[in-house]
């Protein structure tokens, strides 16, 4: 497999983020899953039975890594990503912690549904599985894998900083770059997915997107 060393300074702000992030999110008690089934019903609602929204205006959460989830809503609640009001309105509903990881720790144990939305598009996810391999070096575009680990399919639990992103909606990715790419999502550690997303054209995040939306078990 092919992995970029060093692109730019990115390099750094990936060392940095990995193990001060991965340190942080090693420290976060696990909740409980039996309990947070009965307590994601409503969320169920937007995301799907055990996490497998049938709409790519809502992610997957089946498989997700518990950390990040419980991250995202925290990062609602305090206004830090804003890039979704119907989700900021329900995060500031859930008032106990305890029951927040109890319900991402159910999503995180549920199985990720094995067809897409969407039908693939084998040449553009060919395209787009090079670019989350190498990167682009000749625009200082890190690879994606580096962070997302093989597949998209994260690195480790106790590292959630970087989420598990294969296997998820082609257009919720789409729109989640375009944001980072625009600012109307800041959220990520040391601006790391903004300086990224500035990098590649409106074919890169397609094709990319693409490729990752087919990487289901």
């Amino acid at each position: 497999m092919a992995i970029i060393n060093k692109v730019g300074g990115l390099a750094v702000f990936f060392s940095l983020a990995f193990f001060a992030q991965g340190a942080l999110a090693a420290g976060v008690p696990i909740g409980d899953p039996v309990a947070g089934k009965d307590k994601a019903a409503l969320c169920e609602g937007c995301h799907g039975g055990m996490g497998n929204s049938e709409s790519s205006d809502f992610p997957r959460l089946a498989g997700q890594y518990a950390g990040y989830i419980v991250k995202q809503v925290k990062d609602f609640q305090s206004t830090l990503r804003a890039n979704n009001e119907t989700m900021a309105g329900i995060a500031a509903g859930v008032t106990d912690m305890q029951d927040l990881k109890d319900i991402a720790s159910y999503f995180s144990q549920q199985k990720m549904a094995k067809e897409p939305l969407t039908k693939v598009d084998s040449k553009k996810a060919s395209r787009g599985e090079d670019i989350f391999l190498k990167g682009k070096p000749e625009k200082d575009l890190y690879a994606c894998v580096n962070c997302h680990g093989e597949r998209g399919k994260g690195k480790a639990p106790n590292v959630p900083t970087f989420p598990v992103i294969g296997g998820q909606h082609r257009d919720y990715l789409v729109k989640n770059l375009k944001d980072f790419q625009s600012g109307a999502r800041v959220n990520d550690p040391a601006m790391m997915m903004g300086d990224i997303a500035k990098k590649m054209s409106a074919e890169d995040i397609e094709a990319v997107a693409e490729y990752l939306s087919s990487q289901l078990p």
